[in-house]
């Protein structure tokens, strides 16, 4: 309709037009229809397409598409494709910017997402569409067989987008639940589904984890996990790798506490032919094998403080030297660190370096205790008995109403770990096909006092628990349990002993 914008008023007056037609759509596939024919008519484009993330963000749909004039075919239009390929959509999504080519060159750009044929396309406006969430959900489009200039369109369209998202969400939230199942092939909009990410989970603390997952699934800040053991921080750091833009690079892990300082260095950061006795060769270290992925690091509250520093110059800087080497060299990886400890009271201590804490936590997310999901109890257990089943090569295993109640109440201090390992003893206990209370092996509350006991039994009693508790948490680390309590650890092995702590009790 409009090749430039020479007549403003003439141009508010089109775009305000296309606006009431895009409010007064009452259906997903007309919206989506007259957003990109409103696209190419004021940008005076031959195309126009409009891009959709599905929930966990891992796929791009071509949801709507205006070619000369014409509405493509629905069935046409829905072909998913995987975006990690394509440099322009994945230079949006990642920088959540504007990208604006007057000078479109095919040997120079990845243009496959692009009709082809005969034609050969000169410019290309690509924009992010937000919701009022500020959350990107797509693409939206413009390309021309003429070199022309289009960036001055994209505040407009980048409102009309705003706008059809607003009320797309709106039609799928009144949308009949039967219909609700069409969403996914639809290539619609949908809210993070109960097991979003991978994770398995449908509370509102679950949702909370999933809406933070989202938000930084194409931001490369570092991330920070944070909770009790066994809540499924690397699950959770997984997921971030897996539905993000790195996903087809490496994810490497590296566990801070279970290596001592030397070697631990040497693993991340490698080193040179003669930096120690027994180099005898040149050996990359896991930053240069994460490079362009993502590194994992996992108790980063152990991590030694000279290591904190040299970690803390490659968040910085993005360089890494090498042991034994003078010279530096810079990689491209993504840190995501987590902890069950609490790092804002080792920093007061001075065991944790302050501005580290504070450049790894500018996205904590917190993984919620099982005891806190008493919604998601059932349903994890449900999963892990088929998952259990299926490995074994045997039919499903039933579930008894008092084996569920017994699970339901149960506080479960291991989280999602221990429950996993319940109920997987509890399969291979299990003979007539029905999981039944004494399949499980639940640990008594272990505050729970017995009235025959004096003062003293009763508080050795409380003082042994806390000490398993720590220890189980620490999976058996003295030391670092130790560290924990805030004891030497000669006074941590005199009262285990003096409290009948066995390392099988462990």
């Amino acid at each position: 309709m409009f090749a430039q914008i020479p007549q403003p008023l003439r141009y508010a007056e089109a775009l305000l037009t296309q606006h009431a037609s895009l409010t007064r759509s009452a259906s997903v596939e007309a919206l989506l229809g007259r957003l990109v024919q409103a696209a190419a008519q004021l940008t005076g484009c031959e195309l126009s397409q409009l891009y959709l993330l599905d929930d966990s963000h891992t796929r791009l749909t071509l949801s709507a598409e205006w070619l000369d004039g014409l509405l493509q075919p629905r069935e046409a239009a829905s072909l998913p494709s995987d975006y990690d390929g394509e440099q322009l959509l994945q230079y949006c999504l990642c920088q959540n910017r504007v990208l604006s080519l007057s000078e479109l060159d095919g040997s120079l750009h990845q243009t496959g997402f692009l009709p082809g044929g005969a034609r050969s396309w000169r410019s290309l406006l690509c924009l992010p569409l937000s919701d009022a969430g500020a959350r990107i959900r797509g693409l939206l489009l413009c390309a021309s067989a003429q070199s022309r200039e289009l960036q001055g369109f994209a505040s407009s369209l980048g409102h009309l987008g705003g706008c059809a998202i607003s009320h797309l969400q709106l039609l799928q939230r009144l949308r009949r639940p039967h219909d609700q199942d069409q969403d996914g092939a639809n290539g619609e909009i949908v809210t993070p589904c109960a097991s979003g990410y991978g994770l398995i989970g449908d509370g509102a603390s679950m949702r909370a984890v999933y809406r933070l997952i989202g938000k930084v699934l194409h931001n490369p800040v570092s991330v920070l996990l944070t909770g009790e053991t066994g809540t499924g921080k690397e699950l959770a750091a997984r997921a971030i790798h897996d539905c993000g833009l790195r996903r087809s690079r490496a994810f490497v892990v590296q566990n801070c506490a279970s290596l001592p300082e030397n070697l631990l260095e040497s693993e991340l950061f490698g080193y040179r032919k003669g930096a120690f006795t027994g180099a005898d060769r040149d050996r990359p270290g896991l930053f240069d094998a994460a490079d362009g992925g993502t590194l994992f690091l996992d108790e980063i509250g152990d991590m030694p403080l000279l290591l904190q520093a040299k970690l803390l110059r490659v968040l910085q800087e993005g360089e890494v030297r090498p042991l034994g080497s003078l010279e530096t060299h810079r990689v491209d990886v993504r840190i995501v660190a987590a902890t069950h400890r609490d790092l804002r009271a080792l920093v007061a201590e001075g065991r944790f370096r302050e501005d580290l804490f504070y450049r790894l936590s500018h996205f904590p997310i917190e993984l919620p205790p099982l005891r806190e999901r008493g919604e998601d109890i059932l349903r994890l257990a449900r999963h892990f008995a088929d998952k259990a089943c299926a490995f074994l090569q045997r039919d499903v295993c039933r579930w008894s109403d008092a084996a569920l109640e017994h699970l339901a109440s149960y506080a479960f201090p291991g989280n999602v770990r221990e429950l996993k390992g319940l109920v997987e003893r509890a399969v291979l206990l299990c003979e007539g096909g029905e999981l039944l209370p004494e399949h499980f092996n639940l640990r008594p509350d272990p505050l729970g006092c017995d009235s025959t006991l004096n003062l003293r039994e009763r508080m050795e009693r409380i003082e042994r628990s806390l000490l398993l508790d720590c220890l189980r948490k620490n999976n058996g680390n003295q030391s670092q349990a130790a560290r924990e309590l805030g004891l030497p650890r000669r006074t941590l092995l005199y009262r285990m002993e003096r409290l009948n702590i066995s390392p099988s009790d462990v």
